[in-house]
């Protein structure tokens, strides 16, 4: 039985030591996983990339060092906010528009996450201002940077429940990494907030597809990263997989152009 091909985007136009660095980590989580990563130009015309995504079963957008371009979401640009990346943000929306419409199943990581956010109509914090209680920008050195408190009936509740996240209260308690300045603002269309850092509230997982069964999953932390050390990443990739393996073409007018 062959493997699923999932779609990952190179991470930046503009960064080439960040994609060697970072890519990789995504790629081989993925395939750790079971799945076969499939690297997503972007350099290419629109219908190579509609080419690529129709090979593919799923989509995981990874980090970056740029941020959503905030007039995507109507606001005007703060100065913290770093530079946007067009074409990062053009196959984005490429990858995404054929997921939603084929009900593809979807990863998103740190900015991925407010990349899919953002093609949803949701808005952005683009600075975590002031002294925050816990430190978002800590970091691919930090391992653990704070926790996330997930709530247990989520899909991400129902994929991470293990010893490493004990239950309170109707929420899991996740320690994770953190390497972030901008967070969810206002959540997009259909997505619930499914994960929270409990020390401010800051927003960091969100879910939900077209249907019940579509699986779209966002979280603001890296666990690519914690793989190695990881069992609720090493779930959340396997399910990932998973889901990416069980899918199934549906019947569209359209996709990517």
């Amino acid at each position: 039985m062959s493997k699923p091909r999932i779609a990952i985007p190179i991470p930046t136009s503009t960064d080439l030591e960040y994609n060697q660095r970072s890519w990789p980590a995504y790629a081989t989580a993925v395939e750790r996983a079971g799945g076969e990563p499939i690297a997503i130009p972007l350099t290419e015309t629109p219908a190579e990339i509609a080419k690529l995504a129709n090979s593919c079963q799923a989509i995981l957008l990874p980090g970056s060092p740029a941020d959503v371009n905030p007039q995507k979401y109507g606001h005007e640009v703060d100065p913290a906010s770093s530079p946007a990346d067009l074409p990062r943000e053009n196959v984005d929306e490429l990858l995404l528009q054929d997921a939603h419409n084929l009900h593809k199943p979807i990863l998103g990581i740190c900015y991925g996450t407010q990349s899919l956010n953002v093609w949803r109509s949701g808005t952005l914090v683009q600075d975590l201002l002031g002294p925050m209680p816990v430190n978002h920008k800590a970091g691919r050195s930090v391992a653990v940077a704070h926790s996330a408190v997930i709530v247990s009936d989520s899909l991400l509740g129902t994929i991470i429940a293990s010893e490493e996240a004990p239950e309170t209260e109707g929420y899991l308690r996740l320690p994770i990494n953190s390497s972030h300045h901008q967070a969810i603002g206002t959540p997009g269309d259909n997505l619930r907030v499914s994960a929270r850092c409990p020390q401010d509230g800051v927003i960091e997982a969100v879910e939900g597809g077209q249907s019940p069964d579509h699986f779209v999953l966002g979280v603001q932390w890296h666990p690519e990263r914690s793989y190695e050390i990881s069992p609720a990443s090493q779930a959340l990739f396997a399910r990932f997989i998973q889901e990416a393996a069980s899918w199934t073409p549906r019947a569209v007018h359209t996709s990517v152009a």
